[in-house]
């Protein structure tokens, strides 16, 4: 039945423009504007693709955009669903596989974390080496959908380590701010607690958030590349005095806008 439904959303997209991409790029909360700079061939709101569901969180338009980024045809969605927003996993990852279907290659995923190290600052960067799963659910759960990956796909290597390799030589020459580590994927909608931010930290974790896991879950399925970026936008709960607001968020978010563009749009035009 999904599958179904994602060859009717495959072919929609295709009617309205025949761009073929071979990378894919999910933007995080505060990060959409990305999308406008680029060489822009087609924009398809999210409410016109038949089966996708619309985005309600703010600083998340909504919308499928399909150009280049140099000499690389990329499939951009600006804006992504989220769990707690009260949608089925197949829902929130629905977007991921219809751009697969599209042909991509690889999937670049970003997102706003909070830092769960004390050395990190609003602003900084993380490279993702590896996750965390505590969202209590998986995209994979029910009927395996045989046509687009193995029931127990591996998850030994979930970030690619060659494309983090280069991201990471990428940064180091712009002498942009960041670490690699490890993500941790919770459902939200809230904020953690500082008990909960000192597990995670114990755990192993990095930074943490709301999103990524379940559409990298989903691309190594189906046998996609996937490299994680993380834009610090907070110091998690009990490593700072402040009190966590979403504004804030897409603040810090659009402070390091100019930044974040510049190196995403020099990774994906060499790849």
């Amino acid at each position: 039945m999904i599958f179904e439904k994602l060859k009717e959303s495959v072919a929609y997209i295709k009617s309205v423009s025949d761009l073929k991409p071979r990378v894919g790029i999910t933007l995080g909360s505060g990060l959409s504007d990305f999308a406008e700079s680029i060489d822009i061939k087609a924009k398809i709101a999210y409410k016109d693709i038949p089966h996708f569901a619309p985005t309600s969180i703010q600083g998340h338009p909504g919308q499928l955009i399909l150009g280049h980024i140099g000499e690389t045809p990329v499939a951009i969605l600006q804006g992504r669903l989220h769990y707690y927003e009260g949608l089925k996993m197949e829902e929130v990852v629905y977007p991921t596989r219809v751009i697969a279907q599209l042909g991509i290659e690889a999937l670049v995923l970003t997102n706003a974390a909070g830092g769960l190290d004390p050395k990190m600052e609003p602003g900084d960067f993380m490279i993702i080496d590896d996750h965390i799963n505590l969202t209590g659910n998986n995209p994979l759960i029910g009927p395996n959908i045989k046509e687009l990956g193995l029931r127990f796909p591996d998850m030994s290597e979930p970030y690619d380590r060659i494309l983090n390799e280069k991201l990471s030589t990428l940064m180091k020459n712009k002498n942009v701010r960041f670490s690699q580590g490890v993500y941790c994927g919770v459902s939200g909608p809230t904020y953690e607690t500082a008990a909960e931010v000192r597990y995670l930290h114990m755990i192993g974790g990095h930074a943490v958030g709301m999103s990524t896991v379940p559409e990298t879950i989903t691309a190594k399925h189906m046998g996609l590349r996937v490299c994680g970026l993380s834009c610090i936008t907070n110091k998690a709960t009990g490593l700072s005095d402040e009190i966590l607001s979403h504004d804030d968020v897409k603040d810090v978010a659009a402070r390091v806008q100019s930044q974040f563009s510049d190196v995403l749009r020099e990774f994906i035009a060499d790849y």
